[in-house]
């Protein structure tokens, strides 16, 4: 970053106080025909935004932090209209892992102690495995973000009760619909469990690990993509032997952080006639997450089948 995180911070903190000596909290007034408020929520992602929306429905008022699909959510920088919003969020949602920290920063800044904060890593229960690093990638895992709905219907139904049976509903509809995202999932493992694939970043693993896919990329080369550093010479031929040596079945490419290097491994793919699956961490423009996720998993499941 620029500036260093606690003077960015304080930076913040000053503009946002102005803003809101001018601003009252809307939020927590009625309309003028007297309807209660609606919840305010605030996602580090549109991922968890659309998700809210869904549960929500007419009762939640919903800001995403990170809604452009071009936008490298590891190298966001909050703004202090980020910082505004925090400030009257009655939920929050954020991804936690290390993925979005700029969330738990603001909101100390910002003076909102009474937020509800949902944290999507703690509610996984997924924890680094040993000597390894965590997958923070959980809107990826489909039972993760079943327990997920059910959180957030709580957290609404807590600050809205008049409307908690409403909640409820949703997010039971909202799971339902993950179930057909699993079963495709289970027939992928069943044709195609044990074959290898690549990645550019770990993005994905949840879903291909679910679908019984080995990953074979070295790790020194998937780590050094995700952290923005430069892959080794050794590492990356190492890499690109993969798709000459026709050892995986498909690349599955994260095009939110492409490169040189991982350009590298898409022409390398695509030389050696190896299907690329692209996948992002954000929604795609105009896409809400059920359909973004069965287009993932189709794709998946294309690419294989090739």
């Amino acid at each position: 970053m620029p500036l260093s995180t606690s003077r960015r911070l304080a930076l913040l903190t000053s503009a946002s106080l102005a803003l809101l000596a001018g601003c009252g909290n809307a939020s927590d007034t009625a309309d003028g025909k007297g309807a209660p408020a609606r919840v305010t929520v605030v996602a580090s992602t549109d991922v968890y935004g659309d998700i809210a929306r869904r549960i929500g429905g007419d009762r939640v008022d919903v800001t995403s932090i990170i809604s452009d699909p071009d936008q490298d959510p590891h190298s966001y920088e909050a703004d202090p209209q980020n910082q505004l919003a925090l400030s009257k969020a009655k939920v929050v949602i954020e991804n936690g892992g290390g993925y979005d920290d700029f969330v738990d920063h603001m909101l100390k800044g910002g003076h909102n102690d009474s937020a509800e904060v949902i944290n999507a890593v703690r509610v996984s229960g997924k924890t680094a495995p040993e000597g390894g690093e965590l997958n923070e990638h959980v809107w990826y895992d489909f039972p993760t973000v079943a327990k997920l709905a059910d959180r957030i219907s709580a957290a609404l139904a807590k600050a809205d009760p008049d409307h908690a049976a409403a909640f409820g509903k949703n997010a039971g509809a909202f799971k339902a619909k993950l179930a057909p995202l699993e079963e495709k999932e289970a027939r992928i493992k069943k044709a195609h469990g044990g074959e290898g694939i690549a990645i550019t970043e770990p993005v994905p693993l949840y879903m291909t690990e679910a679908s019984g896919l080995v990953n074979r990329t070295p790790p020194a080369f998937s780590e050094a993509i995700e952290e923005g550093d430069d892959v080794s010479p050794r590492i990356l031929q190492e890499s690109l032997a993969l798709f000459s040596g026709k050892k995986v079945k498909a690349l599955v490419y994260n095009q939110q952080t492409s490169g040189p290097q991982t350009e590298k491994a898409e022409a390398a793919a695509k030389a050696a006639g190896i299907p690329v699956v692209p996948v992002t961490e954000t929604l795609p423009k105009g896409e809400s997450y059920l359909g973004w996720m069965t287009a993932n998993v189709d794709a998946l499941a294309g690419a294989l089948a090739e």
